[in-house]
């Protein structure tokens, strides 16, 4: 596997100012000259030493969002898993909360559904919050927009599951149709996807996000329902067995 040439010579060039800059009190021109080239031999012949401290600078800046985030969930715990409107799935009453913050267009999103519903599936008392979030355009929040107005028919899950399955090929007409096939009365659908509710619905899922400083979707947060004193976050795609270990890990 090779980088990108451009990231190879920052990364090089990152070393060898660095050296340069130690090495001005402790060798002189010719030696520093010698020792720069010795790295930049090096780092060209051995390319995957790059390739692990990218690794490892990801993992660390990784690590390092996902505690100010929970500690940012700590703080707003009452609109992350109480907030009025929110489509809920499962046991209203569970004793876990899952959390899953989420766009209709986004394609790991899409991926992980099936495993969200396997988890309702296998834990009867877990309590699912959905957070419409969308951020990939025009689509995104038509869909968001459609599944709210479903949740107030009393059909978000049926229909928020056909939207999933459906996500490749979504417009105006096929959200109508889906919601058709159904039984929503699309006529009502249409009147409250442009109603204030649903628009300051997604209006305070946007502002949470910003709040909990989340850069994009999925992003699932796991907690007991009633003190929800440990917060767990879950940045990205992840698969319903690492959820249910986190299920598992706050229901004991």
């Amino acid at each position: 596997m090779k980088l990108p040439r451009i990231l190879t010579a920052l990364v090089i060039g990152a070393l060898t100012v660095t050296t340069a800059t130690y090495a001005a009190d402790a060798f002189n021109p010719a030696q520093k000259a010698q020792l720069d080239s010795m790295i930049h031999d090096y780092i060209l012949k051995n390319p995957q030493v790059i390739i692990q401290a990218v690794q490892s600078l990801q993992q660390k800046e990784m690590e390092v969002m996902q505690q100010k985030v929970q500690a940012a969930a700590a703080k707003n715990k009452s609109p992350l898993f109480n907030q009025s409107g929110d489509p809920v799935v499962g046991d209203p009453n569970g004793k876990v909360t899952l959390v899953e913050f989420f766009d209709y267009q986004c394609p790991h999103c899409v991926d992980m559904a099936p495993a969200v519903e396997g988890l309702v599936k296998a834990n009867p008392n877990l309590r699912v919050v959905f957070k419409e979030f969308p951020i990939r355009g025009d689509v995104s929040v038509l869909a968001a927009k459609a599944a709210l107005a479903a949740n107030k028919q009393g059909k978000y899950w049926e229909y928020h599951q056909l939207i999933m399955k459906n996500a490749a090929k979504l417009n105006q007409d096929s959200l109508y149709n889906l919601a058709k096939s159904i039984g929503l009365d699309v006529n009502k659908l249409k009147a409250d996807m442009n109603s204030p509710e649903v628009d300051a619905q997604i209006k305070a899922n946007y502002k949470l996000a910003q709040d909990l400083g989340l850069l994009g979707t999925p992003a699932l947060f796991v907690s007991k329902t009633k003190d929800g004193a440990v917060i767990e976050f879950i940045p990205g795609q992840t698969d319903q067995a690492y959820l249910q270990k986190s299920i598992d890990k706050a229901n004991s």
